[in-house]
């Protein structure tokens, strides 16, 4: 595929070209047009107040799909079925969005729906997110579709009024950077490890202004999962968006799936998306190559995802003013293993890493041994879906027995929105995307890690590495 003149195509200039309706020029941004909106109860109840305003109507309300999960509690409702909401705001924003989904006619995973969950869990779930889609939602994280092969970004609660009423929103092109990871993994290192390692690189904004490509031996054998994790991180890296090419990994997840094609439709798909990945001699503007041979287990110290180390490392000195109240605010001294940080509260779940294959690496390093005393561990499943499938193999009696929360699906301690956060001064390890002051709950700081580590570090109370219990396992 090849455009006019011969010039070999990226993953990005494919789909940028597929939905561009009006160029940009230096005037005007371009006008996108959007094949799938997602929606949500937090960023949405200011869009529809406009539509309602301008007495305008949702133009495609079958290209939206909306589901309940930011604040959305993660213990059941009680014996009269009432939620136990954070506060009085947390339970206007699901009321407006089950108002507004039945006004407009948009299909909605309410609460009590079996699929519901995770914003960013359940599109790919439910096969809504496909290759050579354009896909938005009002949250940032919304490049994790990308890794299907995708073209997907986070938009404004302005912008997620415009798609609402013209199913196009404006956007200047970006630049391309391709991050290429060479070789293989190393056992116990995933690719949460992957997304550290490479925020760790190429710096908090460097790669603002740009979409990324991943690609390499080590993300070609990534499973989807791993993927949609890898993916989810390219706005802690700056970038708006975060692609994978698709391949038979990403055909063989979604083949059957409740929104996926099916019969003839599902072979005319997957010969189109078959023709996405970037050309042999594509040029990007930035090339970055990592060794994934070399990436350890990885783990955050001080408040931005790009200050990232070896979880068996040290803590390193300050130089600058912002890393020295870094230092100060998380309270790892200088030169201090990290291990010797005790842990209070242990977060594994978010869109980045709460689904199945994610709980299993938990409970894999779980199975048959207890949380430290005084540690607090929360275990939420993106999905209701993912929940079931989970319990199906019993992981959650592993998590209940080490003495772990087993909760329902939600956004949970990742954004604090729900009641589920920790106290000030308390060192939490996160599986989630974001450790910035404050976001899992004042004066609370956030170590990201992967599920594997997360785990490690509930068992002994303290930042672990999560390769000597994979040891022990004979992985």
């Amino acid at each position: 595929m090849s455009n006019a003149e011969d010039k070999p195509l990226s993953l990005f200039e494919k789909l940028w070209r597929r939905h561009v309706v009006v160029a940009e020029d230096s005037e005007r941004p371009a006008v996108i047009y959007i094949d799938l909106h997602l929606i949500h109860e937090v960023t949405s109840p200011q869009a529809f107040d406009v539509l309602a305003g301008k007495e305008l109507r949702v133009r495609r309300p079958d290209l939206t799909f909306a589901t309940l999960d930011h604040s959305t509690p993660t213990l059941p409702a009680d014996d009269k079925g009432v939620y136990p909401y954070a506060t009085p705001a947390a339970a206007a924003q699901v009321d407006t969005l089950i108002h507004n989904c039945r006004e407009h006619d948009i299909p909605l995973l309410g609460l009590d729906d079996p699929r519901r969950g995770i914003v960013h869990v359940i599109g790919p779930e439910l096969g809504l997110t496909q290759p050579g889609k354009t896909i938005v939602c009002g949250d940032s994280h919304t490049s994790t579709h990308g890794a299907f092969g995708a073209l997907a970004f986070g938009i404004g609660t302005t912008e997620v009024g415009h798609v609402l009423a013209t199913q196009c929103v404006l956007q200047r092109r970006p630049k391309s950077m391709r991050v290429t990871f060479t070789g293989v993994l190393s056992p116990g290192v995933s690719a949460k490890d992957m997304a550290l390692a490479m925020i760790a690189d190429v710096g908090a904004d460097g790669g603002q202004g740009y979409a990324i490509e991943f690609a390499g031996q080590a993300v070609e054998n990534l499973s989807m999962e791993g993927r949609m994790t890898l993916c989810n991180m390219s706005i802690e890296a700056g970038a708006r968006f975060g692609m994978i090419a698709p391949d038979a990994t990403t055909f063989e997840w979604l083949e059957g799936r409740e929104q996926a094609p099916s019969g003839d439709k599902w072979d005319t798909c997957v010969a189109d998306w078959s023709t996405l990945p970037s050309e042999q001699d594509a040029v990007f503007d930035k090339e970055v190559r990592i060794d994934a041979s070399a990436i350890p287990p990885m783990i955050t110290y001080g408040v931005s995802p790009d200050a990232a180390a070896a979880v068996d490392g040290r803590a390193p000195r300050p130089v600058s003013d912002a890393e020295k109240h870094a230092s100060e605010y998380m309270k790892f001294e200088a030169d201090q293993p990290f291990s010797a940080a005790s842990v209070d509260r242990v977060f594994i779940g978010s869109c980045t890493n709460s689904r199945l294959s994610d709980l299993r690496e938990a409970a894999n390093i779980m199975r048959n041994r207890k949380v430290k005393e005084g540690v607090i561990v929360l275990v939420v499943p993106g999905s209701e879906t993912i929940r079931a499938a989970a319990e199906a193999e019993n992981l959650h009696k592993i998590f209940l027995k080490a003495g772990a929360e087993w909760r329902r699906s939600g956004c949970s301690m990742c954004i604090a929105m729900n009641g589920d956060q920790g106290a000030p001064g308390e060192l939490v390890v996160s599986t989630s995307n974001r450790n910035f002051i404050g976001r899992q709950g004042r004066g609370v700081r956030t170590v990201l890690a992967s599920p594997a580590t997360a785990a490690a570090s509930a068992i002994e109370g303290r930042i672990a590495d999560p390769r000597p219990y994979l040891a022990v396992a004979g992985r």
